[in-house]
């Protein structure tokens, strides 16, 4: 289905994707959008913040492979917020890939992949173990554990911090501001504490460089300077800690709850990394992201979309469109979860291996582990961007008991 033609007129309604009721069933309230809106739907990201968020996988890629029409440049947008918007530190103008078109565009992500691509997956994978290991035998004792904040945020934050040569204090303060920022709570107060601590951590790495991702940007021919610099940091923790926290998280989830996967995982029938591609369809952590600002006016299948108005892709609508016939094969990753087109994620294998590698350790680690509440007593965090758990709480024997 497409939406109708359109002026560009304010619409009567827009949906709020702040909400709770939102973040308590997301896939109800697509299918109610689609009946409403069709492709293309008004929503309000926070109150006073308004939006167009696609939900055609068609459209989605068109809009993402298009740069031209659709760059990621806010600037003109960003002027008409204030400060105080909550979601404008996920959404304003920073001097990096995800925020820029062209040459400027260019170079960031040259920059970007060459640092990342340098990461040695054999490396990799032993750091993500020995963090895996130390983690489960923190609460291993104990019986019961709250995986997201005892196990996936701990994986995603100690290896990051491993990949980016960050000590833990100052990686502390970096995942403290970049929480702030993606739950919208005091978000100016998330950015300020995460300038102060990615520039902590540019000036340590200027003085003492080393193996690790930053120490490479730093080195790399664009030439990046402190400001370059802490912004790359800022998009690399941003899609490197949240992102990654609530895959990990949202996956064990569907491990725990879904025989299909429970059941043939310990059968040895199905993979984690299959479970890891089932959950990036359905309720991928980056929920509605991929935002881009068209200058002028822009018509896609008759609709018309608003200049300066932020373009927000939902990669969980688009992955789960009606139009694909609801085709989800075992090792099928057409889904946009990861972006397409110029901004796609440069670290996709890298996440898929931490991510694919601490879920194993722990199914290994804990094979008898269960959900210590039923599935409907989980809350989901609100917000307009990522798809996210409040707790995952679990129990299993402990050695005594075993």
């Amino acid at each position: 289905m497409t939406s109708p033609t359109t002026t560009e007129a304010a619409p009567e309604r827009r949906v709020a994707l702040y909400e709770a009721e939102f973040a308590a069933d997301p896939h109800a309230a697509y299918a109610r959008m689609r009946a409403e809106f069709g492709t293309f739907v008004p929503v309000d990201l926070v109150p006073g913040v308004p939006a167009t968020l696609v939900i055609g996988y068609a459209q989605a890629r068109r809009i993402l492979n298009d740069p031209l029409r659709f760059p990621a440049d806010p600037r003109v947008w960003e002027q008409s917020v204030p400060d105080t918007c909550p979601v404008r530190p996920m959404m304003e103008y920073r001097p990096n890939a995800l925020r820029s078109t062209g040459p400027a565009h260019t170079r960031y992500r040259s920059a970007n992949t060459a640092a990342i691509d340098a990461v040695d997956q054999h490396g990799l994978r032993t750091l993500v173990e020995r963090v895996a290991d130390a983690t489960i035998a923190e609460f291993r004792a104990a019986g019961e554990a709250d995986l997201l904040t005892q196990y996936a945020w701990p994986i995603a934050f100690r290896v990051l911090s491993a990949l980016l040569g960050c000590p833990d204090e100052t990686g502390r303060r970096i995942a403290d501001g970049m929480a702030k920022i993606f739950e919208g709570v005091d978000a100016a107060s998330g950015n300020e504490i995460l300038a102060g601590a990615v520039a902590d951590l540019v000036g340590l790495r200027r003085r003492r460089p080393g193996d690790d991702i930053t120490s490479r940007l730093i080195a790399h021919d664009a030439g990046l300077d402190d400001e370059e610099m802490a912004h790359q940091l800022v998009t690399l923790y941003g899609a490197g800690i949240e992102p990654l926290t609530n895959l990990i998280a949202n996956t064990v989830l569907k491990i725990l709850v879904d025989d299909q996967f429970s059941g043939d995982l310990h059968a040895g029938g199905s993979s984690v990394r299959e479970a890891l591609d089932t959950v990036l369809y359905l309720d991928p952590p980056m929920a509605n992201y991929c935002i881009s600002y068209p200058p002028h006016p822009v018509d896609v299948d008759g609709f018309l979309l608003p200049a300066h108005e932020p373009v927000v892709i939902s990669m969980t609508g688009c992955n789960n469109d009606p139009a694909l016939g609801g085709r989800r094969t075992a090792g099928n990753r057409a889904h946009l979860s990861w972006s397409t087109g110029p901004h796609a994620c440069p670290a996709r294998p890298h996440a898929y291996l931490i991510a694919e590698t601490a879920i194993t350790h722990l199914l290994d680690a804990l094979p008898e582990m269960d959900l210590a509440v039923a599935p409907d007593e989980l809350i989901r965090r609100p917000g307009p961007f990522h798809r996210a758990l409040t707790a995952l709480p679990v129990s299993f024997p402990t050695a005594a008991s075993a």
